[in-house]
Formats: C-alpha cells, structure tokens, sequence
C-alpha cells in the first residue's frame, strides 16, 4: 500500500562526486548542492505535463538559478570602494607642547 506524501522528504544523493540533498515535497521536487539553500526546483504539474513543459521548467530553474548566483558578485563588484590608504597615526602633544608618544608625564600622586 503506498503512503501518501503530506510532508517533505529529504534523502543526500551523490552525484559525480559532489553531494546534493533531494527534497521530495508535495509541492515537487528540489536538488541543492549540499549545505546550500538555492537549487533546482521542479513542480509535479510542470512534470506531468509533458517533454516540452518539462524541458521549460528545468530550463526557468536553471535561470533562476544563474541569476541568483550571478547577483550577489555584482552587489559585491559595484559596492566595494576602491582601497584606501590607512591613516596615519599622530603623536600626542603633552602639556610642554612637545611631541609625546609614550603616556601621560604626570607623577602618581603618592596614596594616602
């Protein structure tokens, strides 16, 4: 007797030699590299529809999947300034006006 799929179900599968986890999901199917959250997703009525519908769908997957990828590296191109130089650092000028790299000159005053 069949069981009937009302939650997903997650199994690992190796492919090549690079591990992907498989979700099988009421909703369809999905295949993500594993420790990752973008993959290829594939509904059942896209499956079931037939070879042109299925090749449309992989293929909008796969887009989708290129775009995603491909968004995050122009963000990071197009906002990172180019490198400045560091600052420099200045010495402090103590109470002689002279330059004092080292801490105050002050004595302690002795405790009571």
């Amino acid at each position: 007797m069949a069981v009937m799929l009302d939650k997903p179900l997650k199994r690992e599968v190796t492919i090549g030699a690079a591990p992907y986890m498989l979700t099988i999901a009421p909703e369809g199917l999905k295949l993500v590299p594993k420790g990752k959250r973008i993959g290829l997703e594939l509904r059942w009525e896209d499956l079931v529809s037939g070879q042109a519908a299925l090749a449309v769908a992989l293929n909008a997957s796969i887009e989708r999947l290129a775009e995603r990828e491909r968004a995050p590296r122009a963000a990071a191109q197009a906002t990172t300034p180019p490198a400045e130089p560091a600052p420099v650092a200045r010495a402090r000028r103590g109470r002689s006006g002279s330059a004092d790299t080292t801490t105050s000159r002050r004595r302690a005053r002795p405790r009571r």
